[in-house]
């Protein structure tokens, strides 16, 4: 298994940051710039294999609607990358630049319920516009992720197909088999599937309950290697901007259950922090010197 980074909303607040806002951790991207440095730091330094950039909620559309420019979100997602990269210098690690969905951009919850209220060609506008941006900053591949609905696993799909850079691209859902917006993953992955540079498909910010059942048939469909980085599980509450409920059971003792499964890359969400990853390492390790 190659190992990823966890939540980096989680590191950050271990850190001492606030997260909080309509751009999440990339109001602290443009405020503490060094300190999101730090965090992606300290998750390498942990035995990240793949560290995940914070663009997720980075967009034109988004710092618009605080009163910045599409000059300044461009910015935003250039630097992104390269504070990401910054953090990997005189390692191995690679930087996977984030494409979140477009639901995190209305900081309502929406990616968790998949009940946009926009059309496909929309959302080929948006998701294309962010792209062409966050190809430009040259990170290693892509982390496509947060993906709740058809629609926009359809959108995506059709924005994706000229991408020579390699990404994975990753649900998120209530069940094994259906995604937040009720429909099937199944046909989602129909969308996906047979994308040229698509190395992965699995699941991220899920209960970890889910995982095992959820990357078996995703495999299945799929015939790919599969990325799973669940979060602690519970539901997201979009006023309190937390996530309530769910279990602390690590990481680590969930890996004997997925260390024959045909998950590939490995991490943690929301609610994993560089602690959590370097215990995960540690044990990765364990597993392969036996």
């Amino acid at each position: 298994m190659h190992l990823i980074d966890g939540g980096l909303s989680t590191e950050l607040e271990r850190l001492g940051a606030r997260i909080e806002g309509e751009l999440w951790t990339g109001r602290t991207l443009l405020t503490e710039p060094k300190l999101v440095e730090r965090a992606h730091r300290n998750f390498v330094e942990a035995g990240a294999e793949i560290i995940i950039s914070s663009s997720y909620q980075l967009s034109r559309k988004g710092f618009r609607e605080i009163g910045l420019s599409d000059g300044d979100a461009d910015r935003a997602l250039l630097d992104s990358t390269a504070i990401a990269r910054a953090a990997t210098s005189g390692s191995l690690c690679k930087v996977a630049a984030s494409v979140g969905p477009y639901g995190a951009v209305l900081h309502d919850g929406s990616e968790y319920r998949g009940d946009y209220k926009v059309s496909q060609s929309e959302l080929e506008d948006f998701h294309s516009a962010r792209l062409e941006v966050i190809l430009q900053s040259g990170p290693d591949l892509l982390a496509v992720e947060t993906i709740p609905n058809v629609l926009e696993a359809k959108a995506l799909a059709k924005v994706l197909m000229s991408v020579k850079l390699p990404y994975w691209f990753s649900f998120t859902a209530p069940s094994p088999v259906k995604l937040w917006s009720g429909e099937y993953i199944e046909d989602a992955l129909a969308e996906v599937a047979g994308l040229p540079s698509l190395i992965a498909v699995g699941l991220n910010c899920v209960d970890p309950e889910i995982v095992l059942d959820g990357v078996n048939l995703i495999n299945s469909v799929t015939g790919l290697p599969t990325v799973a980085y669940p979060n602690c599980g519970g539901v997201w509450d979009a006023a309190r901007d937390a996530w309530v409920g769910g279990n602390r059971k690590s990481l680590v003792q969930w890996l004997d259950l997925w260390k024959d499964s045909p998950i590939e890359y490995l991490g943690g969400c929301c609610g994993t922090d560089a602690v959590e990853i370097e215990k995960l390492n540690q044990a990765l390790h364990s597993e392969n010197d036996e």
